[in-house]
């Protein structure tokens, strides 16, 4: 009892420590803090925030203009080892030409409890550096010294950016607890910025007015040698703006499976520039409909301008389509030659980065590279092709007007009264098989007169893997077998992604270690890389340690190194829905031959589950026939999303795929139980 009121004590002088944000000045960290061995709110937490204050503000300077300041300052508490990744603290910072944002004043400290005292380490020039990530971003990252199990971070910085009328999203939810967190955004009455705010914690900032000041000073040079030159000195006094959010005991964000971005669902506030208006000058509009911005996308010469461009494909495309009478036969013939002419360089964006000609002759491009370039060819053929604006899973959903929200162009034919969606970016797509990082929701078409339409980029046909596999036990416990495996569609594409373009030697290594104490040979494949047939790869194999023997009797599940052992989704509550990507389908047909001298004593009963507005579906049958034992096992998910609403039955439906997929066939020798006859002894 002394040991928990002790606990409950230092919790509470952390608390009161924090309560108050003016209370809490850099370096002035407790013995208390330094001695809390869990969070109080989430004892499984490996480190919490315990303090955050960041605010965004305008900085005015004669000549130069405004610019965005992002001030940090965080304190954070180690429990364990797994929260030593918590002690590297990185930023992106991006660049465009001169133009950079910088991190400045930087000061950042360690503090440890040693024999009773508050021991602290700072930051060294050897714990920060900074590196080029690409030709957009750098990352300013720095490791805090002397990290162990207990200890207290605490940092704090600015970054400068000239980018005054773009902002990062501000994170609101972190991976681990905040204690507490205060985050201003200051906007002199120049920048007129809409809000939106996602995830699933409630948000209830606060509104305040300030003033600010701008100083000039002009000089006049007169015609008169004694007073020479001459300063004047005026003000501009203007409005700003504040938005204060103050949050308490926000919890961590617990990642779980099939989810198309955890980011998300993660608490945050984003804000879009609409309109700047400057004294004496006009107005100056951003964005405010999706018309507008899909207009303001289009006039680009990154975009629109690369559309018109034809020449340099003529001679080409002049050969492509040459005997291709319908336009399904161009539009594949097109689509596949810049599929397997054009390399992704590994960078998102609907903007041309070298302009689709320069990435023509390299051979190399970003997406919009190389999806305007598709789009032109195909309409140079006389196809009706248009490009289509989307934002990819990592990148979240556009649910307002926004330029931000997009950073992905893929192009859509309009054949035969359908719709055909294609993305030439990787090699083995196929029509409406895109990237699965841009099975986003939906995107939107952009026509030649500027008029816009919303489409799906969800698929409804369902992918599936089929495995065949015959086996034969012997008295021992070993295993051997033959297996026939068959990828379909997204499944195939997946398939293909991984295993094109490794060697076949590592890939079976993987495949083995996977499947523990499985060996592999006779491994044969078809279709790897004939894009549109399903993958087919078939192989022999013998297993060891699968099946318990005690006594007499041998123990197993059917499925072997295919049983489902864990329920996957582990959370009580879940407020994001199930993305599965697409529909999928996985169907074992398994037979099991049984070791001679022994029979059946009991098999798993079959059983038939399926999820409401027919969501999905789970079978499991096993039958006796002579020697010889016949499962079939299907899980299907019909849909790619299903509603968080339905979390509840998902959850209990895999409970059930896992109950019974690790449920025991067991055998006994014969006349241990003094039945002869080699029939079923099955429940």
């Amino acid at each position: 009892m002394k040991h928990i009121t002790m606990i409950f004590a230092t919790a509470l002088l952390i608390w009161s420590a924090v309560a108050s944000a003016q209370e809490v000045k850099f370096g002035k960290v407790s013995q208390a803090e330094l001695a809390q061995e869990t969070y109080p709110g989430d004892p499984s937490a490996p480190a919490a925030v315990l303090y955050k204050k960041m605010r965004l503000f305008y900085e005015y300077r004669q000549g130069l203009g405004f610019s965005l300041v992002t001030e940090l300052h965080e304190r954070v508490k180690i429990y364990n080892q797994d929260g030593f990744e918590y002690a590297t603290v990185s930023e992106r910072l991006y660049k465009d030409g001169r133009d950079r944002e910088d991190v400045v004043s930087l000061k950042a400290f360690t503090y440890n409890l040693v024999d009773g005292k508050v021991e602290k380490n700072k930051l060294e020039k050897s714990g920060h550096f900074k590196t080029g990530l690409n030709k957009y971003y750098d990352e300013e990252k720095f490791t805090m010294p002397n990290v162990k199990e207990g200890s207290i971070i605490e940092y704090q910085y600015r970054v400068n950016s000239p980018f005054y009328w773009s902002m990062d999203e501000i994170v609101l939810q972190y991976d681990i607890p905040i204690q507490y967190q205060e985050v201003s955004v200051a906007v002199p009455e120049y920048f007129n910025f809409k809000p939106s705010s996602k995830g699933y914690l409630p948000l209830s900032p606060t509104y305040d007015k300030t003033s600010g000041k701008i100083n000039f000073t002009t000089k006049q040079r007169s015609g008169n040698k004694v007073t020479g030159t001459s300063y004047n000195n005026s003000t501009i006094d203007y409005t700003i703006n504040k938005t204060i959010f103050t949050m308490r005991e926000v919890p961590a964000l617990k990642e779980e499976p099939y989810v198309n971005d955890m980011d998300n669902y993660r608490a945050a506030v984003n804000y879009e520039l609409q309109f700047v208006k400057f004294p004496r000058s006009t107005l100056e509009n951003y964005s405010t409909t999706w018309e507008k911005v899909v207009k303001t996308i289009y006039k680009s010469d990154n975009f629109g301008g690369q559309l018109e461009s034809s020449r340099y494909f003529k001679d080409d495309l002049a050969l492509l389509v040459q005997g291709k009478a319908g336009g399904p036969e161009k539009m594949m013939a097109i689509f596949q030659f810049v599929q397997q002419r054009m390399n992704w360089n590994g960078y998102n964006g609907f903007y041309a980065d070298k302009g689709v000609k320069t990435a023509y002759n390299e051979k190399s491009g970003n997406t919009a590279d190389i999806n305007l370039m598709l789009t032109a060819m195909l309409r140079e053929a006389g196809l009706d092709a248009d490009p289509v604006l989307i934002s990819t899973r990592d990148h979240g959903v556009p649910l307002f007007p926004t330029r931000k929200g997009f950073n992905y162009v893929i192009c859509a034919v309009s054949l035969d009264g359908g719709l055909i969606l294609l993305d030439a970016s990787n090699k083995f797509t196929k029509p409406n098989l895109l990237r699965t990082n841009a099975l986003n929701w939906f995107g939107k078409l952009i026509k030649e007169d500027g008029s816009i339409s919303t489409v799906s980029v969800m698929p409804e046909n369902t992918s599936r893997v089929n495995t065949i596999c015959h086996m034969q036990l012997d008295p021992d416990g070993m295993i051997t077998g033959k297996l026939r495996r068959t990828h379909s569609d997204y499944k195939a594409y997946g398939f293909r992604n991984s295993y094109v373009g490794i060697q076949e030697d590592s890939y079976l290594e993987k495949l083995e270690s996977k499947n523990s104490g499985m060996e592999i040979s006779a491994y044969n494949i078809k279709n790897d890389k004939t894009v549109g047939k399903p993958v087919m790869e078939s192989y022999e194999f013998t297993m060891e340690d699968q099946i318990s023997k005690v006594g007499d009797k041998m123990y197993f599940s059917p499925l072997f190194h295919n049983t489902m052992d864990e329920n996957p989704f582990s959370l009580e509550e879940r407020n994001y829905p199930i993305d599965f990507s697409y529909p999928w389908e996985e169907r074992y047909m398994i037979s099991i031959t049984i070791p001679e001298g022994y029979q059946v004593e009991a098999l798993p009963e079959e059983t038939s589950l399926a999820l409401p507005n027919n969501y999905g579906s789970f079978r499991y049958k096993i039958v006796q026939q002579g020697k010889m034992l016949q499962l079939m096992v299907n899980l299907k998910m019909n849909k790619a999303v299903i509603p968080a609403t339905e979390y509840p039955l998902v959850k209990e439906l895999y409970k059930k795929v896992v109950e019974k997929e690790t449920e025991k066939v067991v055998l006994t020798k014969n006349g241990a139980n003094g039945d002869q006859d080699g029939t079923s002894g099955g429940r």
